[in-house]
Parts: structure tokens; C-alpha cells; sequence
């Protein structure tokens, strides 16, 4: 009799114990997914303009101009534990006098967002301030970045776009891995407006990033390069390459990077 009760008990003692195994387990769950935003994971937030240079004065603001495109790529970091650590960081923006969209919205370290600002005829002459968030759980980032719109008119965008072509069929036979073909669909931009000697412009396909710059000047010193960067996965550019005399019509050939791309 009293060997069943005492196995009654025992029995009684792991009960209450795998209640209270239970209770807690749950109230862990619980507190983890129904209550994300009690101790999110803090992130650090980056944004870098494209391309990094140049810039204007001690305060480095990028130049930009009416109806063209302005880029700002934002990357984030892990930086402390918590809920959604290592998940996808949502990013948005908004400036006033400027039409703001964001391309790869949500991004996890090592991913790329890109912020696009074109400004509207209201901006001209002025500084916008083009404000970023991100946002997890919770735990919010602002960065803010003045931009100066200038009295510029695009008048490049022909020429930009024969300076790519010299280059496209060179990179479909040379550089099949990057699956830049004749058929590749390109948007452009300026780049730098107000720059003289030495032209800017930017295309955009739907894997890549293609910063032309060209050289005005007569033979042999009339040369054109271009950068490539893979849009959603690095901030600066991976590939140069160069026609060392445009007229001489000479072959493209792969360059050093600058720092500067």
C-alpha cells in the first residue's frame, strides 16, 4: 500500500513537472512570435551614393538634375541578438520635389537596395533632402542626404549610349558570364551633370549597372571606359574595361578598378 502510494506521487511530481516544461515552452513561443517587437535584433544601415565620386564642396552632396535619375545604394549589418536577427531589413524612402522609388526593397546583409530619386522641375537650383528608413521588428534607421539639383539639360544620352554599344558585342564574345548581349534592354541616366572633359552616364539593365565615362579629346587621348557592377549584390563596381582611342578603333581590354567605382 505504501509503495502505491508513493509511486503516485512520483507519478504526481513529473506531471507538475512537465506542466510547468510546457507552461514555459509555450510562454517562450509566445513571447518570441507573437510579440516581435519586444526586443528586436539592432542592424546598422550604410547608404553610398553612385557613383562615390564627385562630389561637390566639404559636404560632398551629389549633383543631380530634372527628370534624371539619381542612385543611392543602402546596405545593412547585423549589429546585436534578438527577434529577426538575420532576416530582411525593409527599406523606404521619401524626399519632397522628387519622384523616390526603392528596388530590392527588403534586404538581408550582404544585399543590395537601391534607392532611385528623380528629381521634378520644382527641385531645380534647389537642395533635397532625401530621407531613408529601415525598419525590422521594430528597431528603426534613418539616414538622410542632401542633393543639390542643378539647371542642367541631358543632351549626352545618344553619345552615352553609342559608347556602350562599342563595348557590348566585345563582352557577349569575351565575357559570355556576364550575359550582356545585344539584346540586353538598357535605361540611362546622367551622371555628374555639369562635368565637362571627361562625360558621365549610367545604364541600368535588369543584372547590371554600367557607369561610361569618355574622354573629349582627339586621338590618341580619346578614350572610353566602363564599370559594371551586379546591381543587388555589390556596392562598387567588379569589371573595367577600355577602348584606348575611340577613332583608332581600337579593341576593348579589361583595366584596373579605381577606388572611386
Amino acid at each position: 500500500m505504501m509503495a502505491s502510494r508513493k509511486a503516485i506521487t512520483r507519478m504526481q511530481a513529473i506531471a507538475v513537472i512537465l506542466v510547468v516544461v510546457i507552461a514555459t515552452v509555450a510562454g517562450i513561443w509566445y513571447y518570441t512570435q507573437l510579440v516581435p517587437e519586444t526586443n528586436p535584433a539592432t542592424f546598422s544601415m550604410e547608404v553610398i551614393s553612385r557613383p562615390f565620386i564627385p562630389m561637390k564642396g566639404e559636404k560632398e552632396i551629389p549633383m543631380a538634375m530634372v527628370g534624371q535619375r539619381v542612385v543611392f545604394l543602402v546596405v545593412v549589418e547585423d549589429t546585436g541578438e534578438g527577434n529577426g536577427y538575420g532576416k530582411a531589413v525593409d527599406i523606404s524612402a521619401t524626399a519632397s520635389g522628387a519622384a523616390v522609388s526603392v528596388n530590392n526593397p527588403a534586404i538581408k546583409p550582404g544585399e543590395v537596395a537601391e534607392v532611385i530619386v528623380i528629381p521634378d522641375q520644382s527641385s531645380t537650383n534647389k537642395i533635397l533632402t532625401l530621407t531613408i528608413n529601415g525598419d525590422r521588428s521594430g528597431f528603426k534607421q534613418t539616414e538622410t542626404v542632401d542633393i543639390e539639383v542643378i539647371d542642367w539639360e541631358d543632351d549626352l544620352g545618344e553619345l552615352a549610349a553609342e559608347m556602350r554599344d562599342k563595348f557590348v558585342p566585345w563582352l557577349a564574345s569575351n565575357h559570355p558570364e556576364l550575359g550582356i548581349t545585344s539584346e540586353t534592354e538598357w535605361i540611362g541616366t546622367i551622371v555628374n551633370p555639369g562635368i565637362l572633359v571627361v562625360m558621365h552616364y549610367m545604364f541600368y539593365s535588369e543584372d547590371w549597372e554600367m557607369y561610361v565615362t569618355w574622354h573629349v579629346m582627339i586621338p590618341p587621348y580619346d578614350w572610353t571606359k566602363i564599370y559594371l557592377r551586379s546591381r543587388f549584390t555589390e556596392t562598387q563596381s567588379s569589371n573595367a574595361f577600355e577602348i584606348s582611342s575611340v577613332q583608332g578603333e581600337e579593341e576593348p581590354h579589361s583595366i584596373e578598378l579605381p577606388d572611386w567605382v
